[in-house]
């Protein structure tokens, strides 16, 4: 248990492991989602790409 905020704060001595492995955490949920985005995008527009190329090879290059 701890009396005050500071004691909370200091995690008996093991603050900064603590409170920089909830930063750590925090930051990945953060970023993981953008990084998934930028992924799709890259992702769908590869496929689009492709399907153009496969297009265009069928119809003979015309």
């Amino acid at each position: 248990m701890w009396n005050s905020p500071a004691e909370f704060f200091a995690m008996g001595g093991y603050a900064l492991y603590v409170w920089s492995s909830f930063g750590v955490c925090a930051l990945v949920f953060l970023i993981e989602p953008l990084v998934v985005r930028v992924r799709h995008k890259a992702i769908v527009h590869r496929l689009q790409r492709e399907v153009l190329a496969e297009q265009f090879d069928q119809k003979g290059g015309k």
